[in-house]
């Protein structure tokens, strides 16, 4: 595929580095020859210097030719003008734009092909607030994902000694909990001196304390899912699960404030608390945020502010500053002084690759919270979902099964049958949902449509048109197999 990529900042950097290991032709335009120089050194891609709201500019990155146009410069007008100038002139087929401002949300008529002409609107900020939401909501996991609306899920927790499934082979999970219908996909283990490594899934595989192990299973037995691999250690056995309630901000920023105008609106008690270096910024944010949430002026980083403010009492303590060292350190004491759980934003990924599960809970990159929603328009095939996980190297990927038995590779074939990459793990197949490609039928209704299932599959499941089917790759290279083994014959179409 053919890919123009506007702007080579954190963002821009973060796309490049999922989208040129799949074999994309990529050109990066942007106003500053050293960035262009230094990802190019980097990367196999061209830079064009330059301005991408000029036609010319666009021209020679290969506009007349491109496949899509990914619009994040650091300006909301920049790529908004770059999408309309990119429909308008070049007709590219795919304009996807990074936007903050809330007037120009996906759907409204402003981002529309009468206005701007874009087709995706991506708010990195807003897909991080939906993230840290998630692991709110369950405070026990590393990781949360959902697919197909979510009816479904993909959590990633570290298992801890005592807890139902550690200690145990995959083949005795029915036995150890036998109402919660779920799917093991990966194991990452912890090694001396080397970073963890993937642990491929089977019956004989054994559960470690320590392990993070990714799950996938229906959005209701998610909590269930949690308690079977990790045991706080915060709370006695047996004792109800601990919510989080208490939550501490460090760094008021876009995120932060986000963050916090979200936590105040949900009603839902928790007490939260907004700390900033910037006089100015604290007036301000006392001025936006509702009264319940209390403002501090101070260095996440001083030890007396923390102890003061009950450090030892909070259920999670989130750094996200635009500082990666200050997100760490402040991290790393809040832990020490009694924080529950703590997450960090880091921007490094070398960073976070080497904080991620150690003394801080969840080392958090905020472009890996938004590339999925990127990467479900360059899959090919019926892709509805795709996640990133463990910071790029892996993915969870929603695919529809379309066409027949005699179009289709996968469609009235059991699971067993498919023809996979052998590391490939099927997940779960969602079944029921409305197909947008199916033919409207004229006559009158006679009964409601059945709720769509969660199935967790067997060998012997025959996969049907429209399952919404999640399979777990544990290596980006493995992608394009997938993909392949899902494509229908021109003869569907």
């Amino acid at each position: 595929m053919r890919i123009i990529i506007l702007g080579a900042g954190r963002v821009g950097e973060s796309v490049v580095d999922s989208l040129v290991s799949e074999k994309n032709d990529i050109t990066v335009i942007d106003t500053d020859a050293r960035r262009l120089r230094a990802l190019g050194e980097r990367y196999d891609l061209r830079g064009v210097v330059g301005s991408g709201v000029d036609p010319a500019v666009l021209e020679e990155a290969g506009a007349p030719d491109a496949d899509m146009l990914i619009a994040c410069a650091a300006l909301d007008e920049t790529n908004l003008v770059c999408c309309k100038v990119a429909h308008r002139r070049f007709n590219i087929p795919t304009r996807i734009a990074r936007v903050r401002s809330q007037a120009f949300r996906h759907g409204s008529d402003l981002v529309d092909k009468e206005g701007f002409a874009v087709d995706r609107v991506i708010c990195p900020e807003e897909s991080l607030t939906r993230y840290i939401f998630k692991l709110i909501e369950y405070p026990e996991a590393l990781q949360v994902r959902e697919f197909a609306g979510g009816l479904a899920c993909l959590v990633s927790v570290r298992a801890v000694a005592g807890a139902p499934l550690v200690a145990h082979n995959i083949a005795e999970l029915r036995d150890c909990v036998p109402d919660v219908p779920m799917r093991i996909v990966a194991i990452y283990r912890r090694f001396e001196d080397e970073p963890d490594r993937f642990i491929a899934c089977g019956g004989r595989t054994r559960v470690e304390p320590g392990d993070e192990v990714f799950v996938l299973a229906a959005r209701g037995d998610i909590p269930r899912v949690l308690s079977a691999l990790h045991r706080d250690e915060h709370r006695g056995q047996g004792r109800p699960r601990r919510s989080v309630q208490r939550i501490m901000i460090a760094g008021g920023g876009r995120v932060g404030e986000r963050l916090a105008l979200e936590l105040a609106a949900a009603d839902a008690g928790f007490h939260v608390k907004v700390i900033d270096h910037g006089a100015e910024r604290c007036i301000e944010l006392a001025s936006k945020l509702p009264h319940e949430v209390l403002v501090l002026h101070g260095d996440a980083t001083d030890e007396n502010l923390l102890e003061d403010e009950g450090i030892e009492t909070i259920d999670l303590f989130l750094a996200l500053t635009n500082d990666d060292e200050n997100n760490i350190m402040s991290s790393l004491l809040a832990k020490q002084m009694g924080a529950r759980r703590v997450l960090a934003l880091i921007n490094r990924r070398s960073y976070a690759e080497l904080m991620h599960g150690t003394q801080i809970d969840i080392a958090l990159s905020p472009a890996q919270a938004m590339i999925g929603e990127l990467l479900a328009h360059v899959r090919q095939g019926d892709v509805q979902a795709v996640h990133s996980l463990r910071r790029g190297v892996a993915e969870g990927l929603e695919i529809v099964a379309r066409g027949d038995r005699k179009t289709s590779r996968v469609v009235g074939r059991a699971v067993r049958d498919l023809k996979l990459p052998e590391q490939a793990h099927f997940g779960l197949i969602v079944r029921g949902l409305p197909d947008p490609l199916a033919v409207a039928d004229d006559a009158e209704p006679t009964a409601a449509p059945p709720e769509p299932q969660v199935i967790i599959p067997s060998a012997d499941t025959v996969i049907e048109s429209n399952d919404h089917i999640v399979i777990f790759v544990p290596h980006k290279r493995l992608i394009r197999d997938v993909e392949k083994a899902f494509r229908v014959s021109a003869a569907f179409f």
